[in-house]
């Protein structure tokens, strides 16, 4: 048998083979992280900028955090928990806040202070002498009751935060999920205390 006839297998790719080669391995490799990426970013986590000082002095402008969404897929929010949520009046925009209030329950604002069911809140999250003002849903002395699918949510910050005072509640479709860790500025870096 002439051995011309044959091509000869054991014989070493090529320069330009191998480069292909790695170059369809780097695509394949880019694809599955993209596609890993945009499975977290979807289902389990999500990365926020805070803008502005409405949870001051819990979070400042700039601090960067991960929100966690795999909670309220399984379970609900619980009041005291810090939330980003999709801003009700333009849903471009997220608002970090904190849950003052759950479904089905009163809020009433009452010299500065906020009560839940009657109860004055225990707000120790919030400076000492904070005074919380009220807004064009929430006025001084009134009460309102929270929807079967409604969140009354504020910001820590409550002489300058645009919350549930001025627009009343959010649904837990508008909650993107749960204030998980804060990995920006170093000094701050942490696990959120949702309490």
């Amino acid at each position: 048998m002439d051995p011309n006839t044959y091509p000869n297998y054991g014989e070493e790719k090529g320069f330009f083979d191998k480069i292909g080669g790695y170059f369809i391995e780097i695509i394949e490799t880019v694809v599955v992280f993209v596609a890993i990426f945009f499975m977290i970013y979807l289902f389990v986590a999500q990365f926020h900028k805070v803008s502005g000082n409405s949870m001051l002095p819990t979070f400042h402008n700039g601090d960067y955090i991960i929100t966690e969404k795999v909670s309220y897929r399984f379970g609900t929010p619980k009041r005291g928990d810090v939330i980003v949520l999709k801003n009700p009046r333009d849903e471009s925009q997220d608002f970090i806040k904190r849950i003052i209030a759950l479904p089905k329950d009163t809020i009433r604002l009452e010299n500065n202070t906020i009560f839940v069911n009657d109860v004055a809140m225990n707000e120790t999250y919030l400076p000492a002498g904070t005074k919380t003002e009220d807004g064009s849903f929430l006025s001084e002395g009134q009460t309102v009751r929270a929807g079967p699918d409604q969140y009354f949510v504020m910001g820590d910050n409550r002489q300058h935060s645009s919350d549930s005072r001025e627009w009343g509640g959010v649904t837990k479709k508008e909650i993107i999920g749960k204030a998980f860790f804060r990995y920006w500025p170093p000094q701050s870096i942490g696990f959120v205390n949702n309490k």
